[in-house]
């Protein structure tokens, strides 16, 4: 917690645009306090949290690094299907074609139609990834359905999408490299804070994907330290 919330803490003091003094003084607490919280030196108490929370005007679970939603928003409801899906499949759908979209239509302000190329590429390419998976688990399904064998398809999609992935990086910047012309690409602003105010309905879902795939990364990757 004490990461996440130092961070926190400092980053809306700064997009303030508030000095430490000042923010202390308004927080109730003293410079030298707060500067150790914003270090990560000290954990505060509870009344400090909520008095921060209203103060920057966001939830005690962002504050906390508990989600990426300022409103600290659960994950999305979602809308029952008439397939009769349970909750839990429900939800995946609602909260992969959300970030999906949103993704897309990103990539669609740029104005490179090249960078949209490569992230459908990149997607598709995990899709039929993941379906070869599910096809492979049932021994009743002729492997000779597909070009590419069940031996080889596995890396060779890595290799596809490894690829990709620079080339999205590459069509981000204007391209010009990696089988790319250049062209004018250009980013609309990807704030946190306003994903829900841009892509209403939508944003909710990323940002429930972006806080659960964080937590799963750094969770390993603690792992992986404490192994070392």
């Amino acid at each position: 917690m004490a990461s996440d919330f130092s961070r926190t803490l400092a980053l809306l003091r700064r997009e303030k645009r508030i000095s430490q003094r000042t923010a202390a003084g308004d927080l109730q607490v003293s410079q030298a306090l707060l500067s150790h919280y914003e270090n990560g030196l000290r954990e505060p108490g509870l009344s400090f949290v909520v008095r921060a929370a209203d103060y920057y005007g966001v939830s005690c679970d962002y504050l906390l690094g508990r989600s990426l939603s300022r409103e600290g928003n659960a994950a999305p409801a979602a809308v029952p299907s008439e397939d009769g899906d349970s909750e839990m499949a429900a939800l995946g759908k609602k909260l992969i074609a959300d970030s999906a979209s949103v993704l897309l239509e990103v990539a669609a302000k740029s104005g490179s139609q090249q960078l949209l190329e490569q992230l459908t590429t990149y997607l598709s390419a995990a899709e039929y990834k993941l379906f070869r998976y599910l096809y492979a688990a049932d021994k009743a399904n002729p492997a000779e359905a597909f070009r590419t064998s069940e031996d080889r398809f596995d890396a060779l999609c890595d290799a596809y999408m490894k690829l990709t992935e620079l080339r999205i990086r590459c069509a981000a910047g204007g391209g010009g490299a990696l089988g790319l012309e250049e062209e004018k690409a250009e980013l609309p602003a990807l704030s946190l804070a306003k994903l829900p105010e841009e892509y209403p309905g939508r944003a909710e879902s990323l940002l429930y994907v972006l806080q659960h795939v964080s937590d799963s990364i750094e969770e390993f990757d603690g792992t992986t330290k404490k192994k070392k």
